[in-house]
């Protein structure tokens, strides 16, 4: 059972010098994610009062399955976009169907995370490279913003894409709601100040006070203020949702796309403050504990749910060392909903679009953008192409187009890697790239060639080519072409026969093809494959010093 839940080994050995910084962080992380999940259960189309919900199953079934002492799970900003995106248009007219389609894909979720557990693919995760995340969290925030435009002004706007509502918003600009959209933009002003100067502090909890205290001291409801009205007594319950078959089939596409993104959320999340505080999370884990919440968060009336990376630093600048924090989160959520519901129900909804465009600056990460400009500039094209591909597609269209992105990228640096032509420099030991050093020289006779990826066929007919240009660049004619296999740990078989093609060609201009840096498991598909008959285990060595001796020596008994 510890190994299934490794949350359960841990409040074990809990222990009481870490129970105040808990309880400090459990009070002030749900002051915190109050307000923020109503305004995420907004975000994903459902009552407000869902998203306060939708925190509660996650909390308790990830404090057990988590491999994470830190990490706040529940709604948040991109998961509640996608399933958005996803049941807009699944959804009947009057949308009576559409809280029933929300939980089902929220269960769907999290089976599609426990299936990737059972079949251990927490390393798909690693798909998603940074640049990838950086253009499609900032493509989220920018669909999350144009979202929030029509509750902040007060305008009922139709459309369903970001270019759409920006135009139909700039369009309507004279039916603004003068209170609405003042009560917004001092709220908005408000967040911003309060993370200037008091960065620690639960802002969005104090803002939306302070708003609801507004509607209810100017009575700003009966002005046209939009607020989110009765909340349903007590608490979700268990309750099996049930759509027709029609319906799931398209929700199964779509609780793919939210596994991968939030699953790499959750794990990113994770790692980002487990190297911070010196201890190690288990990817593979983070698949199940993500699973079970979201499948719990489908039994319980939620919709999906990833990590909250907000959350989570709010709980680590407090000093929280286990997930008792999250339980003391859960008890304050479940006080709240029991004896403050006529308080959550004047909540003005401009605020809670407020918060939801002030999550949404947080995703745009402007100096990162700058920094990919800096470090190479296909790593800016992947994270603009990203962000184009959310926008102005479907989102989980933009998500497939993420993934491919990453594949497409990672392909690209394996079928044309580095190589280099090693030589000597003036006084500097070792060998090194001739094309990094102006006064290297190689030994006449010998080229020393290195290729910096596994050979298999993305890249056998480029490493042919490669090495033929070597060669040829020689002034002094080649009798001996070593290959440097430091990384190349395996061959496929089209791997072998291309060499195999590459050391008769060889032959036959009378070079002798030999390898040095040869690997234990690359020596032994060598001998499977034949290679190492053809080219003869005398010619093999696993250091580029007794290949050059060696070509030394064969070279005077020749001569």
């Amino acid at each position: 059972m510890t190994k299934l839940m490794p949350g359960l080994k841990r409040l074990k050995s809990y222990q009481t010098a870490w129970l105040k910084a808990d309880l400090l962080a459990g009070v002030t992380v749900a002051a915190y994610l109050i307000p923020q999940c109503m305004a995420y259960g907004e975000l994903a189309g459902v009552e407000p009062v869902v998203g306060l919900w939708a925190i509660l199953p996650p909390m308790m079934l990830y404090t057990l399955f988590g491999s994470s002492p830190q990490l706040s799970v529940g709604p948040e900003s991109t998961t509640a976009v996608m399933t958005a995106a996803a049941i807009s248009a699944l959804s009947v007219s009057d949308g009576s169907n559409y809280a029933s389609l929300a939980s089902v894909l929220a269960g769907v979720v999290g089976l599609v995370c426990i299936i990737g557990y059972g079949f251990r693919l927490g390393f798909l995760a690693n798909l998603l490279s940074k640049p990838i995340l950086i253009g499609y969290m900032a493509g989220v925030a920018i669909i999350m913003i144009s979202g929030q435009l029509g509750k902040i002004s007060g305008i009922s706007l139709k459309s369903e894409t970001v270019l759409g509502e920006v135009r139909e918003f700039f369009a309507k600009t004279d039916l603004i709601h003068g209170p609405t959209l003042i009560l917004a933009l001092l709220v908005l002003v408000f967040l911003f100040t309060i993370a200037r100067y008091f960065p620690n502090a639960p802002g969005p909890l104090f803002a939306v006070l302070l708003a609801t205290g507004a509607v209810a001291l100017f009575k700003l409801d009966q002005y046209g203020v939009a607020v989110v009205g009765t909340i349903p007594a007590g608490l979700p319950h268990f309750a099996l949702p049930v759509i027709p078959v029609e319906e799931f089939v398209p929700l199964i596409a779509s609780a793919i796309g939210i596994a991968i993104v939030g699953y790499s959320d959750n794990v990113l999340t994770a790692r980002a403050f487990a190297s911070r505080n010196h201890y190690k999370i288990n990817a593979n884990q983070e698949l199940l504990a993500l699973g079970i919440a979201n499948l719990g968060n489908g039994l319980m009336q939620g919709f999906p749910i990833s990590s909250s990376g907000s959350r989570t630093t709010i709980g680590d600048s407090l000093g929280t060392k286990s997930q008792v924090f999250s339980l003391v989160a859960l008890i304050v959520v479940v006080f709240v909903l029991l004896f403050l519901r006529p308080v959550l129900a004047l909540f003005p909804k401009a605020a809670l679009g407020a918060i939801v465009i002030y999550a949404a600056t947080k995703l745009i990460e402007i100096p990162e953008f700058i920094r990919l400009k800096n470090f190479r500039r296909t790593e800016l094209a992947l994270a603009l192409a990203t962000s184009f591909g959310v926008l102005f597609t479907d989102i989980l269209v933009g998500v497939a187009i993420a993934v491919g992105l990453s594949i497409l990228d990672l392909f690209a640096r394996v079928a044309h890697p580095h190589d280099a032509v090693l030589g000597e420099v003036r006084g500097m030991p070792g060998l090194h790239d001739i094309a990094d050093w102006s006064d290297t020289k190689t030994i006449p006779g010998l080229v020393l060639y290195r290729y910096d990826a596994p050979l298999c066929f993305a890249n056998v007919e480029d490493f042919k080519r490669r090495a033929m240009e070597a060669i040829e660049a020689e002034i002094e004619p080649v009798e001996w072409f070593v290959l440097d296999t430091e990384a190349i740990v395996e061959l496929d078989i089209t791997a072998v026969d291309t060499l195999e093609e590459f050391y008769n060609e060889l032959k036959q201009r009378n070079i002798t093809l030999a390898m040095a840096r040869v690997k234990q498991d690359l020596y032994v598909q060598l001998q499977r494959s034949g290679l190492l008959t053809l080219i003869s285990s005398d010619h093999v060595y696993f250091t580029l010093h007794t290949a050059i001796i060696g070509f030394y020596e064969r070279h005077e008994t020749e001569n």
